[in-house]
């Protein structure tokens, strides 16, 4: 199907639209740099499933909505601009870089609420979930390319053109909502007192977002100044985007998810089972 839309394959109206949709949920669904490392941080940040949901909700509107402008942007005539993987790196760099100064005050607020005496406060603001999900709707991929250069241009006037796109989004929410809030399930579950629960979400939400930031900042640099070191791929032969190949996209998620993100919960967890022990 991914082949025969690249072949130049024209779809009606309304399968458009409904590819679209179903695009965007293969999107939500697989391992995309662009949306999975910035939703697991922000919803173990919350340690609730309401908490969650809200900020994965909130990061894949604003996606949303980027999309659906980028999307009447091609429609008009810039399929050529927002379709080349040269913008990628940027957006690494830019995404890496709010990834860090989140979680650079994340960590100090942690800091500084522990020096006081009190539990930290979840550092979860939707503002930035909506930044990061404005930045990162920039990233290019096989999905976006299909959405730029195939179901944007196929929309009968520019009224319609923004359509693709925004359900694009749509189906991508449908998916990251929940994820949000599984992720946030998953902190409320480590049968922990809330004090020491508040105390691993906020380092491990912090130490995923700086680490992270900085993981992707300079995959982004190193892309500009060497591309070859960001351009590589190895094929799993696998007809699914993002899961076609293992490629810089993978291996950021899996080292910021798995890597940084859950190491730092595992770590959490046994430094409060050991002080809770102790006293």
């Amino acid at each position: 199907m991914f082949s025969s839309l690249h072949s130049g394959a024209v779809l009606p109206f309304g399968l458009s639209l409904a590819f679209a949709l179903l695009l965007g949920v293969v999107h939500g669904i697989t391992p995309d740099e662009h949306t999975w490392p910035i939703t697991f941080s922000y919803a173990i940040g919350t340690y609730s499933v309401r908490g969650g949901l809200i900020v994965g909700g909130i990061f894949a509107l604003a996606f949303t909505l980027q999309r659906a402008v980028l999307s009447e942007l091609a429609y008009l005539g810039l399929s050529r601009v927002l379709s080349s993987p040269a913008i990628n790196n940027p957006v690494y760099i830019a995404v890496g870089s709010a990834m860090a100064i989140a979680g650079y005050i994340a960590l100090r607020r942690a800091r500084e609420h522990h020096a006081a005496g009190g539990p930290p406060r979840p550092f979860v603001t939707p503002q930035m979930a909506a930044l990061h999900g404005v930045i990162a709707g920039f990233g290019v991929g096989a999905y976006a390319l299909v959405l730029y250069t195939v179901l944007a241009p196929s929309m009968p006037g520019p009224a319609f053109g923004f359509l693709p796109g925004l359900l694009f989004g749509i189906g991508t929410l449908i998916i990251q909502a929940p994820a949000g809030a599984l992720f946030g399930y998953y902190m409320r579950r480590l049968h922990l007192p809330d004090r020491s629960i508040q105390s691993i979400a906020a380092r491990s939400a912090g130490e995923t977002l700086y680490f992270g930031g900085f993981a992707f900042a300079l995959a982004g640099l190193a892309g500009v100044l060497w591309p070859a070191a960001v351009n590589w791929s190895l094929p799993t032969h696998i007809a699914i985007p993002n899961l076609d190949s293992i490629n810089i996209g993978l291996v950021l998620v899996i080292f910021v998810v798995l890597g940084i993100g859950l190491t730092s919960v595992a770590r959490g967890v046994r430094r409060e089972r050991a002080l809770l022990q102790r006293s």
